[in-house]
């Protein structure tokens, strides 16, 4: 599966942003999908990621960004998105969408080794 995110920009504090991350060659059944984000300097952290089956969605959502960014997912255009409200200038960073094959029931995975499909990345800035 290749992956596409887009989105990124720049924005001044508590501004919102909706990062997509576009899927082709593949549908996204059977995939868990997540986000994780590098700023500078810094080390890859998670942010979200979601599997679904037809019965029901699971997200999990990492701590610093509970309650203000929301990871959902469009089975119709095969995407999956990242809508980040209330930005912080901590919240700069490149973010990046990623895919991992599995049981739609298995726990959702917060590791980027997890990961096998990974996107190019897209750059949000927040200025204070």
């Amino acid at each position: 599966v290749q992956l596409q995110a887009s989105g990124g920009g720049v924005v001044q504090a508590g501004a919102s942003l909706r990062l997509s991350c576009a899927a082709s060659g593949r549908t996204l059944t059977n995939y868990h999908m997540g986000w994780f984000r590098q700023a500078p300097g810094k080390e890859s952290e998670f942010v979200a990621a979601l599997v679904w089956t037809t019965l029901r969605t699971r997200q999990r959502h990492a701590d610093s960004v509970r309650g203000r960014f929301t990871i959902s997912r469009d089975t119709a255009k095969n995407t999956v998105y990242l809508q980040l409200n209330s930005l912080k200038p901590e919240d700069t960073a490149v973010y990046y969408c990623a895919a991992r094959i599995d049981n739609p029931l298995a726990t959702i995975a917060t590791g980027e080794s997890m990961y096998a499909y990974w996107g190019q990345g897209t750059l949000v800035t927040v200025s204070s």
